[in-house]
């Protein structure tokens, strides 16, 4: 009898182990990969994170679950791109400005009064220019997903209207530590001055710079307009962002698991285009409210502005100058 008893544990035993090794019930196993985001929980873009977030687990019957981490929990921007570089997060949602110091093809996307509007610039990005830029980030050990909302960044100031290109002359601008904002400042006859974000506003207050530039909801959200009431709406930079993998972490993904994941990337994004355009016109009402003049320009001042930073544009290499001229003939 003992024997019998013997034998039938280890045929479960056996059984168990077969069990555990099928591939079906591995496949059923949830993989948990985690997305780094700079914003706030309640910020437009993070929470297109969640929805394609939502998307995968959906689509995947919650195998694969992403992980959302808001605020730059994971590190901000350059080093959660590093990051997700070595593979040590797998997701990532960044603008394309800091990510150019990877990949610097992603230059021609960022010039200043390339696109026409925003209908112009979604053109490029869900059509094939746009698809080129995604694959090429392949070769710095990345995967471009798909394409967000950067909104429109535009000048303001606390000393005057601002309605030509002459206005802004000897003006001290806060920029972005980046190369190309300094010189789009610097060509536009202002001084460009940079600093961190987070010292802007006593900046305004206490008159160490006269102005800076961003789109309206960071104007808003950061209380700018207290301080610098003046805002021009020149649209000198319409500068998108991206969601990327890790390349290391998406070759570990089945075929079919990736292009979930890249479609839910992609559906993701009219819903967060969505939730900045209401986001953008709350921003604007509740400035105007508050006091801010908003200048737009004249066809003809606008013409001034472009003329001054041509040089930008003159000194691209060939195969830059070859893509603006792409992007500048998209209808």
């Amino acid at each position: 009898m003992m024997k019998k008893f013997v034998i039938f544990g280890v045929a479960i035993a056996i059984v168990a182990l077969v069990f555990s090794c099928s591939p079906a019930l591995a496949a059923q196993k949830q993989i948990v990969m985690r997305l780094a985001e700079t914003h706030a929980p309640d910020y437009p873009t993070t929470k297109a994170d969640y929805e394609f977030a939502r998307l995968v687990e959906e689509r995947t019957g919650g195998r694969i679950k992403i992980e959302v981490y808001p605020s730059a929990q994971l590190g901000e921007e350059k080093a959660a791109i590093e990051a997700v570089q070595f593979g040590a997060i797998d997701f990532n949602r960044t603008s394309i400005s800091p990510l150019s110091a990877f990949a610097p093809n992603l230059i021609a996307l960022q010039m200043p009064y390339l696109y026409r509007d925003d209908e112009h610039m979604w053109k490029v990005l869900n059509g094939p220019i746009g698809e080129n830029f995604l694959k090429s980030l392949d070769a710095f050990n990345l995967i471009g997903l798909g394409w967000y909302d950067g909104g429109t960044r535009h000048f303001y100031n606390s000393k005057k209207e601002i309605k030509s290109v002459s206005d802004l002359k000897g003006m001290k601008i806060r920029v972005q530590e980046s190369k190309l904002m300094t010189d789009l400042v610097s060509f536009l006859g202002a001084v460009p001055t940079p600093m961190p974000f987070g010292e802007v506003y006593s900046a305004l207050q206490t008159g160490v710079i006269d102005g800076a530039e961003n789109n309206i909801p960071s104007y808003y959200s950061t209380s700018h307009y207290e301080v610098a009431k003046y805002i021009t709406l020149d649209g000198h930079s319409r500068i998108p962002e991206i969601i990327i993998a890790s390349k290391s972490s998406w070759n570990k993904l089945s075929k079919e698991d990736q292009e979930i994941i890249r479609q839910a990337a992609k559906d993701s994004t009219q819903y967060q285009i969505k939730l900045w355009k209401e986001f953008e016109k709350t921003a604007q009402e509740k400035t105007k409210k508050a006091g801010s003049i908003y200048t737009v320009l004249t066809p003809e001042a606008l013409a001034g502005f472009q003329k001054a930073v041509q040089p930008m544009y003159d000194k691209l290499s060939p195969e830059v100058k070859e893509v603006i001229s792409q992007i500048k003939n998209v209808k």
